[in-house]
């Protein structure tokens, strides 16, 4: 009977721990990374009262069982459902990791690791990755601080938030690249300013400065030069007035001083005559030669007859203004083209109740304004100031003085139109053209004027005027030479070279004698095997860009970067943003894996630590991805913990429990009887 009670016993004691076990599971229900338990029970040791007995065959007699009385039910163990992944919980901090799968982050409590699911991390003062709710260190992999690659050494704490990290450093540039085309046909090749193409570049210490280069032509097919015009600040200010310099060449070079000589035969003929006693000449000046813009007005060019309103025999000084007057006729479709763009409209209209067919032209004035213009009106003040306005736009100086429109949509015009002269010269009615006398300068008698880069050197060969010419063309910079055959680059600078050197001197010296470092500057390498010298409608679109022409644009340089954020990847690697565009590998989460996860001992706090059972841990640990697993940032894993489980369970610990506690109470009756058989 005595049995019977401890049984009882045995029984409460196992239910009360199986719903020890329950409580807590039910207790860390939002418990961050919570691994349930569940428990089995056992029976207890047993009583034997008889043992066995085998078969006699002697006496014919059969074995009999043993007779075991139970002593009641223990715990056989409790287990932990460590490898369920729990649900995932946002919360956008992106140093909360959810790991999927069944690894374990590495923690630290600076003398012992411990391993947790918890991943809600947090920065603390040192900078340090840590366990918001212990301080633990997050332990992983640095950094090679010379390559920039993760080392999967042993692991240490990770402290992302250090000096060093904060910022990234500057740089300067070092490697350039031009692309683009070179379009013979583009005017820009042949004036003065040429193509310009800017480079934004670094110094070491992380200012921008923009170079300024051209291209110019060098006067034959795919033959060019490649000049620096000059270097400004981030303010815009050239460094040479910055500085107070002479020229650009000052601070840095760009290819070297070269030089084209051009020989040209030239006979004044008719248009100059020669005075061998006094040395002068007397020039013939045709108005397209001292009329600013009178070779290229449409309508001078397309006029029936012009005249020059200027007194025989007067002088005209440049700058003054000459009027020029002529008749023409337009048809209808050079009126409705480029440079008159007016619309035409045959408008029928009653006049002394009979219909009239009139014809009109509308266009725009100086002010944008739509103007009629009328054939009826034709003669009239009004007519001829809506026709004076409407070219105004396209002819500069035009007046017209009258006008009639045809029925079909021709026009008649008489106009009159100013130029500027550019020479002093006396006009000649019945010649034609204007003389200018006594002129000294044996280049303006041919029409040339030496200028910074190109001069002219004169030797004559008869008294009549004609002379052989040499042009000389100086420029510094680097030849940029295409194949003719093929528009593709050929060289730059010297032949079968790709790149060329915008070197930079040590120091400069002010015109006040004040010494100017410029060691900051680094050499910049710019290749131009990307140019083309395509046909493009007439236009270059040959640029610079910093960096070397490939995908990682090294050599660009970079001004000093500001962290903007922090990216933690599936694979645990911890990557900083700055706001120079650049990225900074900062270390690597490292991850254990136990062969019996379940074995580990839960230690409080969210923690484990290893036992003999789970496997040891080996100081390294793993990349994360080796088995499939990974991180999520911004997500914590939640408990895995199932209510409806939970509570089933309760259910049927309580009745246990119940039915345990029965056993006490029946055996105590049963005792209580058998004490009463002496009364």
């Amino acid at each position: 009977m005595m049995r019977s009670l401890f049984s009882g016993v045995a029984g409460l004691k196992t239910h009360q721990t199986r719903m020890d076990v329950i409580g807590n599971n039910i207790a860390n229900v939002n418990t961050t990374a919570y691994k349930s338990q569940s428990m089995v029970f056992s029976d207890l040791l047993y009583q034997t009262t008889q043992a066995a007995t085998g078969a006699n065959s002697s006496s014919g007699r059969g074995g009999t069982n043993a007779r075991q009385i139970g002593l009641g039910a223990k715990t056989g163990a409790i287990s932990t459902s460590i490898t369920t992944q729990g649900s995932a919980q946002s919360t956008n901090n992106p140093f909360d990791i959810m790991i999927t799968g069944e690894s374990f982050f590495i923690v630290s409590n600076g003398k012992e690791n411990f391993f947790t699911r918890d991943g809600s991390f947090t920065i603390d003062g040192a900078g340090n990755l840590v366990m918001s709710s212990t301080g633990y260190t997050v332990m992983g992999w640095q950094v090679d601080e010379e390559t920039g690659e993760v080392l999967a050494d042993t692991v240490s704490a990770l402290r992302v938030m250090n000096s060093n990290n904060l910022v990234y450093p500057p740089e300067s540039t070092s490697q350039a690249y031009a692309s683009g085309i070179v379009d013979k046909l583009d005017p820009s090749l042949s004036s003065t300013a040429g193509k310009i193409m800017t480079l934004t570049f670094y110094d070491a210490l992380g200012y921008a400065y923009t170079g300024k280069f051209s291209i110019h032509t060098l006067g034959s097919d795919g033959q060019y030069y490649v000049r620096l015009d000059d270097i400004m600040d981030e303010d815009g200010v050239s460094l040479v007035s910055k500085y107070n310099l002479s020229s650009i060449n000052e601070i840095a070079s760009f290819g070297s001083q070269d030089r084209i000589e051009e020989e040209m035969l030239y006979q004044l003929l008719d248009t100059a005559t020669y005075d061998s006693a006094t040395g002068q000449y007397s020039m013939k000046y045709y108005p397209a030669n001292i009329l600013d813009g009178y070779s290229s007005s449409q309508l001078v060019n397309a006029a029936e007859s012009t005249t020059l309103v200027v007194t025989d025999g007067t002088t005209v000084n440049e700058g003054d203004t000459v009027e020029v007057t002529g008749t023409i006729k337009l048809t209808k479709s050079e009126l409705q083209a480029e440079n008159f763009n007016l619309i035409y409209a045959a408008v029928v209209e009653q006049v002394d109740g009979e219909d009239v067919t009139n014809y009109y032209y509308y266009g725009k004035d100086e002010n944008g304004d739509s103007v009629q213009l009328a054939n009826s009106a034709s003669g009239t003040d009004a007519a001829l100031d809506n026709w004076t306005k409407a070219l105004e736009g396209s002819f500069p100086g035009v007046n017209v003085t009258s006008i009639e429109v045809k029925s079909d949509g021709s026009v008649e015009m008489g106009f009159s139109q100013t130029f500027k002269a550019t020479k002093t010269g006396k006009y000649s009615a019945d010649a034609g053209y204007f003389v200018g006398e006594n002129i000294e300068d044996p280049l303006e008698a041919y029409g040339l004027s030496n200028t910074s880069d190109t001069t002219y050197n004169i030797e004559f060969t008869s008294p009549d005027g004609q002379a052989q010419i040499t042009k000389i063309f100086e420029y510094t910079g680097n030849k940029l030479i295409f194949d003719t055959d093929t528009g593709y680059f050929s060289y730059v600078g010297t032949p079968d070279t790709d790149a060329v050197s915008l070197s930079f001197n040590a120091s400069a010296t002010s015109r006040q004698g004040e010494t100017i470092s410029l060691t900051h500057f680094s050499n910049v390498n710019i290749d131009f095997s990307s140019l083309t010298n395509f046909n493009n409608g007439g236009t270059s679109t040959a640029g610079l860009t910093a960096g070397a022409n490939d995908a990682a644009k090294s050599g660009s340089g970079r001004k000093r970067g500001e962290m903007t954020g922090i990216e933690i990847g599936q694979d645990g690697v911890i990557t900083a943003y700055y706001d120079n565009d650049q990225t900074k590998v900062l270390g690597q989460i490292a991850v254990a894996k136990f062969a019996n996860a379940a074995g580990l001992a839960k230690q409080g706090d969210n923690l484990y630590s290893a036992t003999s059972n789970s496997g040891e841990f080996d100081g390294v640990g793993q990349d994360i991805t080796a088995d499939g697993d990974y991180m999520t940032s911004g997500v914590l894993e939640m408990s895995n913990v199932d209510l409806s489980s939970e509570f089933t369970e309760m259910i049927t610990t309580q009745r246990g429990f119940q039915a345990n506690s029965r056993i006490i109470t029946v055996s105590d009756t049963l005792l209580e009887e058998l004490v009463n058989l002496k009364r």
